[in-house]
């Protein structure tokens, strides 16, 4: 079943290519859940569900419209992609797929507010705030976030139904302004100390990598790392309020 959905969801992105791709990703994902069955699908978060081949290729949908937002694909974006999915799935595996995605990247007009719907409804918000984590480091790995690329990105956030103070947290980590701990955390320059204190308990429920124990072990770093910087960013208000 799984590499009919992935071959229909491949053929709406990328044509027949992304229909071979689809297929092909669907019937490893189908050989590896019955290796693994009683474990369930690491990707079926709400009543409708998304399988991993479907998460996959809209994620990487998703990087390709980040990576071309601001009008130059840029190496050092392709190559953190494909290193993020060869921690993820294998080498072998994540080439098969990079080598269609390399190719598309570059020509393909996709909609981010399609692909952005399909995943709303079908994973949690959790979930969600870990895709525009990823989606702001893509942006980073040459060295800056561009303006075209954060409004790009601000546009993904909100087709994920993502609240604005959570997307204005999440960009916060990649950009050290004199603000910037206040922005993770959530809070304004004139919160109290108890206020601060609050808010950083808030943070931590809401970020824990516990939350995303479903998910792939790259992914769950990935949320480790967000975690972190709500935590420096307390531990740089503590220092400097002195409390």
């Amino acid at each position: 079943m799984i590499r009919w959905v992935a071959a229909i969801v491949g053929y709406s992105l990328f044509r027949f290519p992304g229909a071979i791709i689809g297929f092909l990703l669907g019937s490893f994902f189908e050989k590896r859940n019955s290796k693994n069955s009683g474990s369930g699908t690491i990707f079926t978060q709400s009543r409708r569900g998304v399988s991993p081949a479907e998460f996959e290729l809209n994620l990487l949908s998703l990087a390709s419209i980040v990576i071309k937002a601001d009008g130059v694909v840029n190496q050092k974006e392709l190559d953190f992609v494909r290193k993020y999915f060869v921690q993820a799935y294998g080498k072998e595996h994540a080439n098969a797929t990079f080598k269609v995605f390399n190719d598309e990247v570059k020509k393909k007009q996709l909609s981010a507010q399609k692909i952005s719907s399909f995943l709303r409804n079908r994973i949690r918000y959790e979930s969600r705030l870990q895709i525009l984590h990823f989606l702001f480091s893509i942006a980073k790995a040459d060295g800056q976030v561009s303006e075209l690329e954060v409004r790009e990105i601000n546009l993904i956030s909100g087709y994920l139904a993502i609240n604005q103070r959570d997307f204005e947290s999440i960009k916060a980590m990649f950009f050290n302004k004199p603000d910037r701990a206040y922005k993770i955390l959530e809070i304004d320059k004139t919160a109290s100390s108890s206020e601060i204190k609050k808010a950083y308990r808030t943070m931590v429920k809401k970020y824990h990598p516990d939350k995303l124990q479903h998910m792939d072990e790259v992914y769950r770093k990935g949320a480790e790392e967000k975690f972190r910087r709500v935590q420096e960013a307390y531990e740089q208000l503590q220092r400097e309020r002195g409390f």
